[in-house]
């Protein structure tokens, strides 16, 4: 029952049984002063609420506090409490922010590119030497021309050692519009997120337990695996850099792919510029 409810109830109690005020509020259940309480009434707000979304709007990452000492310097005389219910009312709560990400823009399976060099694929794979010592294997692939641009063993591969591989390859290719990779912590850190905001580079992220969005890096490391990881016994970090590199330049040079019309990654990357070169000619003269 609102305190309003409880009044008329009052009222009628005194009138229909005859009671004293004081009796009749303590069987309705209401305090003699709430009864005898009338409200002034709340001035405009308008005003005030207008110059609160312009200082909001101008410093959004200040909460009512901050703002009510602002009011307050312009000679506004308003209580702390009256500035929260209204910040509150038009929803200016700052929201929490996570890391920086300037880079990252997107989730979700990417668009198909339609060139070399607009988006690269990058991820890492698992194996071990013949004496038990796990190595990693980060592998970066065009996923236009299905080029395996780079595969990196070593024991450990974090974050700088990543970007230093990216490097290497950007000085031989050129710098990618996009980058497809998954949320591991090699590639989720500042030091690759940095690396893609000064160069420009997008960073789309797989979303969490779906590789098929980054299919054609799973695709490749299948290969991979099958023809190379699994045939080999690595006798130390050096035979698996030879091993694998020696199968990384077959596989970019001679293998025929299907999705490529039985050619290599290398004669379809030929062909490909090619074919651009002479349309670009005929443009120009037409």
């Amino acid at each position: 029952m609102t305190p309003a409810q409880r009044r008329a109830a009052v009222a009628q109690v005194r009138e229909r049984f005859g009671l004293s005020e004081r009796r009749a509020c303590r069987l309705v259940g209401i305090g003699r002063s709430t009864l005898r309480y009338h409200g002034r009434g709340r001035t405009d707000d308008g005003p005030l609420r207008q110059r609160l979304l312009e200082l909001a709007a101008e410093r959004p990452r200040f909460g009512y506090r901050r703002l009510h000492v602002l009011l307050r310097r312009e000679g506004v005389a308003v209580n702390h409490k009256r500035v929260e219910r209204l910040y509150r009312a038009e929803s200016l709560a700052v929201r929490r922010r996570g890391r920086k990400r300037v880079a990252r823009n997107g989730r979700g399976r990417a668009a198909l590119p339609g060139r070399p060099n607009q988006q690269w694929g990058i991820d890492f794979v698992s194996d071990a030497l013949a004496w038990g010592r796990r190595i990693r294997l980060f592998t970066v692939v065009d996923v236009f021309t299905r080029e395996a641009l780079a595969i990196e063993v070593d024991t450990s591969l974090p974050g700088l050692r990543v970007v230093q591989v990216l490097d290497r390859v950007v000085t031989e290719r050129g710098t990618p519009a996009e980058l497809v990779l998954d949320n591991g912590p090699e590639l989720t850190g500042k030091v690759l997120d940095q690396w893609a905001y000064e160069r420009g580079v997008r960073l789309r992220f797989i979303e969490p337990g779906k590789p098929v969005q980054n299919a054609f890096v799973e695709s490749f490391h299948g290969r991979l695996r099958d023809e190379c990881l699994d045939q080999h016994w690595f006798l130390g970090l050096a035979d698996a850099r030879r091993t694998v590199e020696a199968w990384r330049r077959d596989d970019h040079q001679a293998r025929p792919h299907s999705t490529l019309g039985y050619r290599s990654p290398e004669e379809f990357r030929r062909r490909f510029d090619a074919a651009t070169s002479t349309r670009s000619e005929l443009a120009g003269l037409s």
